[in-house]
């Protein structure tokens, strides 16, 4: 009894697991440890960790709920094990992009936006922007205690301003103040009784509520708060002390106003840019609108005024305003021969809103849409419009109030543009009064502990006010990871799928702190993982294998570091480096090339890179250091402009020269699922599925009962079921949770009408064939002599892509797999005398090393046709290989964006600059 009891405190264990390609495993995890599942691409990693481990973690929670939840368990799949003991409460942190909502942020994603708000509704100070005093509202206290501060004896006056309203006379209002016992009005500067009052001083009128000398005993303190009360009551909100020695006079006002104008209390909703109350009212907080874009006005920010940098200011007509422009200038100074990127702020403004002197840019729009019936007015505006930052909340995206409240002098819009690295050290040092350091304490050390656990996993480059849809994969599954910490669970069994995404080898044992921590904190913490550091790092390894997919799905190793280094599986062969990479000295010849002049979008330094053609160059640097800007937002734009492709917004640069005629396609090819339907597949992206539905059709049964290849196919109807319309699955909506997915019951997810499972080639039908592996597919299609179905599979098959069901939904592929059936369809096209330019965005993701040399291979197959490679990557063993390495940095952000070392692997592993200085070797 004992023994189990402690076995069960201390490992949890998993008996009969057989989801997807597990064959039966049983193992015992060990918890408050890290635990490393590493293996192969499909080995069966992902199928213990999430499908086995966390799904019924999910479903005993479920399990808790109300019984309308509940009904539905009866029919949910549970996971195909025979048992887990010891499991913990579980959260799962999968590679996958937040959200595409445009309104969610670093900061909201994160909660610390949440604690912002909270922290500037609690201890904020409101300044008024026109004398920029402390706004307030005072009370009777406030009033009594200045008092206080003045010399006994002194005579005072306790007033209230006389507002002439609409609905009633001075004179009947005067007659009200008579009866209610007020006999004295205060008027230019003197007292007089209401009898005498003559309608010539109707202006500066004030009410004489009391008239005081100033003692110090509590009686008098007593009537001078009634009276206090009294004035601010009759006052509308205002009661002032008029000193009659001095003619001195003091406003309070319990409204909270100042210098003419109302504010708004500051509360959570005010500084909430998805509550009304707090959105800017023009872009409804989203801090872009449909206007003026400035990229489209200013294409070549490389010109100068002078040289025409203004796109409009051209042509016969317009290009007045150019030489309107530039014939002031010299009027206020404004460097005309500088080009657009290197004006200053006060500059652009200038040029844009005009000064004295001259009318800017907006007003030249401005006057055309005055005149939009004149069509070619509209022509020229529809040319310069597109998605731009607000001009009323400059991207803030909360409304002008909010800008009134500070703390320490900051506005809350100071700080989530600020680099999280930076914006740590501010919240730190943060000078708050005992008071108010009382109340917000606990709010500054939940803000601390988040952004202390962002900048150790690489993100201290990000700003709050980042959307989280403009992230990479990698960002997002570390922000989730930072917001797990940040939270503070314990006891907790955490789930991650290849954390080390989209991190550069420098930055990985800061993540690896992170995971310790979280160990450390009580957790048991298990990665599907295949960075080597981080197999180094963990307390244990499972290791899943031998092969993939079918040949995969057993645990062939565990242990420790060493003990796996010296077991005979893929993982312990290439921890041991029996089997490795070696490093590609070769240096490309430089005979065909592009060169990127002046690229300076984002965070980019106005620096000019070459990119060698027919051959494969790796752009390396930190997470931030302006990789993913290079190629996606300017090098692959300004191509397609170049070979008259219509493309994306191209970012910022001088101009782009090369070889382009060496190559007839650019293809990106990043991490974004392969198609959007749920009935997408890696058989339908890459063609073969049209072979396949025309070999049903050609069978016997399927002639005799007039079946086209149309019948086979579920996207249309016909030959798919008509309940689940070809998903396999119906969704059934629950209310306040999720939807639940639910096996159809009429097909029991075979997805095609039972006459349509009747039509067989060599004894399997249509769901059996989808139901294959690559593997297992080439083996029968070959067997079958179908040779061309095989042929179109095999390159399927050279990516590593081979345990993969023909049929599996897209949806459920990784970003890397995604990226690799890309790579199969280029493969199999890759033949023909139309070369192409490749862009990879990290293709190594989620794969095993033994994956990687696959793909590598790929990447030489292509090389050896003519093609050229411009790849994305933070893998030290694809980079081995690589022709040519441009490594940015030094670090991410406002520090990024510059070339630090170009050249050979050999060369960057023996360069100080560089960020791989002897991680290459």
């Amino acid at each position: 009894m004992h023994k189990n009891k402690v076995n069960k405190d201390n490992f949890i264990e998993i008996k009969g697991a057989k989801m997807h390609n597990l064959k039966n495993v049983s193992v015992k995890i060990p918890r408050n440890k890290i635990v490393v599942f590493s293996g192969l691409s499909g080995s069966g990693k992902s199928s213990l960790a999430f499908d086995t481990l966390f799904a019924e973690g999910q479903r005993r929670y479920v399990e808790s709920l109300s019984s309308y939840a509940r009904q539905f368990l009866g029919r949910l799949n549970k996971p195909k094990v025979d048992s887990i003991d010891g499991i913990s409460p579980a959260i799962s942190i999968e590679q996958k992009v937040i959200t595409n909502n445009p309104r969610s942020t670093v900061g909201t994603s994160t909660e610390i936006y949440d604690y912002l708000k909270l922290l500037f509704s609690r201890v904020g100070k409101t300044y008024s922007p026109i004398s920029g005093n402390l706004v307030k509202r005072h009370n009777t206290t406030d009033v009594i205690n200045y008092i206080k501060t003045i010399s006994k004896g002194e005579k005072l006056l306790i007033i209230s301003p006389i507002k002439k309203t609409k609905n009633s006379s001075l004179v009947s209002k005067l007659d009200y103040y008579k009866n209610q016992g007020f006999a004295r009005l205060f008027v230019k500067d003197r007292i007089i009784r209401i009898e005498d009052f003559d309608s010539k001083y109707d202006e500066d009128l004030y009410l004489v509520v009391d008239r005081i000398i100033v003692e110090n005993n509590d009686a008098f303190y007593n009537r001078t708060s009634e009276s206090i009360e009294t004035a601010f009551s009759e006052g509308n909100g205002l009661a002032i002390i008029q000193n009659i020695d001095n003619n001195n006079k003091i406003e309070f006002s319990n409204r909270f106003s100042l210098d003419g104008m109302n504010f708004i209390e500051p509360n959570e909703h005010l500084f909430s840019f998805n509550n009304p109350m707090g959105a800017c009212e023009k872009c409804d907080g989203y801090g872009d609108i449909i206007g003026i874009d400035e990229a489209l006005v200013i294409p070549n920010t490389d010109l100068s005024i002078f040289e025409g940098a203004v796109a409009p200011w051209k042509g016969e007509k317009l290009i007045k305003h150019k030489n309107n422009f530039i014939e002031k200038s010299h009027l206020f100074d404004f460097p005309i021969h500088r080009p657009y990127h290197k004006l200053n702020k006060s500059q652009k403004d200038v040029l844009w809103n005009g000064n004295e002197f001259v009318r800017g840019i907006n007003h030249f729009f401005n006057k055309l849409q005055q005149k939009l019936y004149k069509i070619q007015n509209r022509v020229l505006l529809s040319r310069y419009r597109g998605r731009t930052k607000c001009s009323s909340c400059n991207g803030k995206r909360l409304c002008q109030e909010a800008s009134y409240v500070k703390i320490d002098g900051l506005i809350i819009s100071d700080l989530v543009d600020m680099p999280i690295s930076k914006l740590e050290k501010i919240i730190s040092s943060i000078n708050l009064s005992e008071h108010d350091r009382n109340i917000s304490s606990r709010l500054i050390l939940e803000i601390q502990e988040r952004l202390k656990f962002l900048n150790m996993v690489g993100l201290g480059y990000l700003t709050l006010n980042r959307k989280s849809n403009t992230l990479s994969g990698g960002e997002s599954q570390r922000i989730n990871l930072a917001t797990s910490l940040g939270s503070s669970l314990v006891g907790s069994l955490y789930i991650l799928d290849e954390p080390s995404i989209g991190l550069h080898p420098n930055d990985t044992s800061n993540l690896i702190k992170v995971i310790k921590n979280l160990r450390d904190l009580g957790n048991t913490v298990i990665i599907v993982e295949h960075d080597e550091d981080i197999i180094m790092a963990s307390d244990y390894i499972i290791d899943l294998g031998p092969d993939a997919g079918v040949n995969g799905g057993e645990v062939v190793a565990q242990g420790n570091y060493n003990q796996l280094k010296n077991m005979n599986t893929w993982t312990g062969k290439y921890l041991s480096k029996t089997l490795s990479f070696d490093m590609n000295s070769k240096k490309p010849s430089f005979s065909k090339k592009i060169k990127l002049i002046g690229a300076r979008h984002n965070n980019l330094k106005n620096i000019d890179v070459i990119f060698p053609l027919n051959s494969i160059t790796a752009v390396t640097g930190v997470s931030g250091s302006g990789k993913s800007t290079l190629i996606k937002d300017v090098l692959l734009p300004a191509i397609k402009k170049k070979k008259d492709i219509h493309g994306e917004k191209i970012g910022e640069f001088t101009s782009i020269e090369g070889d382009f005629e060496s190559f007839q396609s650019i293809e990106f090819i990043s991490q974004k699922p392969i198609g959007v339907s749920s009935r997408s597949n890696p058989v339908t992206y890459i063609k073969a599925y049209d072979e396949i539905r025309k070999l049903f059709a050609e069978q016997q049964f399927a002639k005799q009962n007039s079946f086209q290849a149309k019948h086979f196919s579920f996207n249309v109807d016909g030959g798919r079921c008509d309940n689940c319309k070809g998903e396999g699955i119906v969704k059934i909506e629950m209310q306040f949770m999720a939807d639940v997915e639910l096996e159809c019951e009429e097909c029991a997810g075979k997805r095609f009408k039972k006459n349509i499972l009747q039509v067989k080639f060599d004894g399997l039908n249509i769901f059996d064939v989808l139901s294959l592996s690559v593997d297992k597919a080439i083996d029968f299609f070959i067997k079958n002599e179908k040779l061309k179905i095989a042929n179109i599979l095999k390159p399927l098959q050279d990516v590593g892509m081979g345990y993969v069901a023909l049929g599996q939904s897209s949806s459920t592929l990784s970003g890397g797999e995604a990226q690799r059936i890309k790579l199969a369809s280029f493969l199999n096209k890759g033949y023909s005398k139309n070369k192409t330019l490749f862009l990879f965005d990290e293709p190594t993701t989620g794969l095993h090393m033994h994956d990687v040399k696959k793909l590598i291979e790929s990447f030489n197959a292509l090389v050896h046709m003519g093609h050229s490679l411009i790849v994305i990557e933070h893998n030290t063993n694809l980079i081995k290989q690589a022709n040519h390495i441009i490594d940015l940095g030094p670090s991410g952000g406002n520090n990024g964006g510059y070339v630090i070392a170009t050249g050979s692997p050999k060369d960057i592993n023996e360069n100080k600059k560089s960020s791989l200085f002897k991680l290459l070797g």
